[in-house]
């Protein structure tokens, strides 16, 4: 059952748009939200290379994901396990120990480093960024034929999420509708750098999809870049308020575990 719920898309700007993982103030971003529905795609079949996304059982290891120590010793091979399997890549690397994100009520949002929900619509990574990611990954002596970038998505807080993650149907993406912003990564007491990703201008033709009541043991996996012109290119996505999650639903809880897929000749 579809939901209607308001996103943030960026509009049309002057200037090249940027953000800050953590200090939002200092964005150079003006958005434009947009009522829209949002169905949920519970008990329907999706496919990466075609929609760009796929929900999947997966039960971790990790018993507690706040533990960095001890996502970084399990759940990293475990996403790569993952990613290989699901995509049939020859080699999966999952290369960070996740971001921890928390919904603003829970009064943790900000509390870690980038762990405020998104709140505009992005991709996390432009094809000049995917293409410098991949190859500074990509192993000594082989030749890479096809890379993917992917992002995998749980909710360790249990149903229901009070602001889930939704997804926009590959398909339904044109290629003027991404605009170049920087991405800024802020952390405090560290040197700030930065890489190119995609903003997204409002389009009606977008088909917006999330999975109500994701279980800690599901995971949401979905395209952020493939090289491949055939298969689905990319996958907008942003947080949203559910209107259906109860008021006294928990605070949502996730972690994101980014990897890079390989295929060589």
């Amino acid at each position: 059952m579809p939901v209607r719920a308001t996103v943030n898309y960026t509009a049309p700007m002057d200037v090249r748009p940027r953000y800050h993982a953590n200090d939002a103030s200092r964005d150079v971003l003006i958005l434009e939200p947009r009522e829209v529905e949002i169905t949920d795609m519970r008990g329907q079949v999706t496919d990466l290379d075609t929609d760009g996304f796929v929900l999947v059982d997966h039960k971790s290891a990790v018993t507690d994901f706040g533990d960095r120590e001890q996502v970084a010793a399990l759940h990293q091979s475990e996403i790569a396990d993952l990613i290989q399997r699901v995509s049939g890549a020859d080699l999966v690397i999952c290369g960070n120990p996740g971001l921890l994100r928390f919904s603003e009520k829970s009064g943790k949002a900000g509390s870690l480093n980038n762990s405020k929900p998104a709140r505009f619509i992005h991709v996390d990574i432009n094809d000049d960024t995917a293409a410098a990611f991949a190859q500074r990954g990509a192993p000594e002596g082989k030749t890479v034929r096809r890379f993917a970038h992917y992002n995998v998505w749980r909710a360790v807080s249990g149903a229901p999420q009070d602001v889930p993650l939704t997804v926009c149907d590959a398909r339904s993406i044109a290629q003027g509708d991404l605009v170049d912003a920087d991405a800024v990564f802020d952390e405090p007491g560290k040197p700030e750098w930065s890489f190119v990703g995609w903003v997204v201008n409002y389009n009606p033709d977008h088909r917006w999809r999330y999975f109500r009541d994701m279980e800690v043991d599901e995971a949401l996996i979905f395209k952020t870049n493939d090289s491949d012109p055939a298969r689905a290119h990319c996958v907008p996505h942003s947080a949203f308020n559910d209107p259906t999650c109860p008021d006294d639903a928990p605070s949502r809880t996730s972690i994101e575990m980014r990897a890079t897929a390989y295929w060589f000749a």
